[in-house]
């Protein structure tokens, strides 16, 4: 039963070694290919499109009742302390830092994520991709590089309107509808807000958005065959992006409160 277990840790521990490493070797692949092909603008526009504008629906509603609903917590544990205009910081700080980021990027491994890993899969076993190399087209710069430049574009962008939203749609449940002083709520927001939080919480969406394209298209790229192999690498595809951004978003707390200090 002990050598059982030990023997699936250590086949466990050997896979993500490996997948880590052909997830950098990816990442050097598709940098070396952006300075080596020519880039292909009408594909990376039609990416810019898909995974950002496509996307603000879904970014918006997330920001609008993430901010609404913290700000409310706030108010309800704060009014009675008579810190109510203290609660307008509070949620400007956690939707900058960590709440934007964060659940923007797990809407986006959701959403962009699994078409990625759907798309790419679906062409490795029609051998779609073998025929792009059959005609001299490396795959790499064709079906990579613009959707990883389309991400690295669209994430920080993203994130922004999720964090936007998010402080606008509290500042309306704080002062619209709990009372609260607009003028003190608005005032210590902009007082306790600063440049870097800002920086902060987009700095981590492009880096989320990175790990998300990188994961996403191996997966689509090393899926089995058939309908299940798709859809095993689509379901994997979303868990583990997700989940490397939860783990990510760790790390990166601690080394951007490293290079912005308070």
């Amino acid at each position: 039963m002990l050598s059982s277990v030990a023997e699936h840790f250590g086949q466990s521990a050997l896979s993500l070694l490996r997948s880590s490493g052909e997830l950098v070797l990816m990442f050097v692949d598709i940098t070396r290919s952006m300075f080596r092909y020519r880039l292909r603008w009408p594909l990376l526009l039609q990416q810019i499109y898909s995974i950002g504008m496509k996307s603000l629906p879904v970014v918006i509603t997330t920001g609008a009742f993430t901010g609404a609903v913290f700000a409310a917590q706030i108010q309800f544990q704060f009014g009675p302390l008579g810190m109510a205009s203290a609660g307008g910081p509070v949620n400007a700080l956690a939707m900058c830092r960590e709440l934007g980021p964060v659940l923007c990027a797990l809407m986006i491994a959701g959403r962009v994520g699994s078409s990625l890993a759907a798309e790419l899969a679906t062409m490795k076993i029609t051998e779609q991709i073998d025929a792009l190399r059959s005609l001299a087209v490396y795959p790499t710069e064709y079906l990579l590089v613009p959707r990883f430049l389309g991400m690295a574009i669209a994430m920080p962008i993203l994130t922004v309107v999720t964090v936007t939203c998010g402080i606008a749609a509290g500042y309306y449940v704080a002062v619209d509808m709990l009372n609260v002083d607009g003028v003190y709520y608005w005032d210590n927001t902009l007082k306790y807000t600063m440049a870097k939080d800002i920086w902060m919480g987009t700095l981590k969406g492009f880096f989320f958005g990175m790990l998300i394209t990188l994961i996403c298209c191996h997966k689509g790229l090393n899926s089995g065959h058939g309908a299940e192999g798709v859809g095993r690498a689509t379901t994997d595809a979303v868990v583990e992006s997700s989940l490397a951004v939860l783990i990510a978003n760790f790390f990166f707390t601690f080394l951007f409160n490293i290079i912005f200090p308070a």
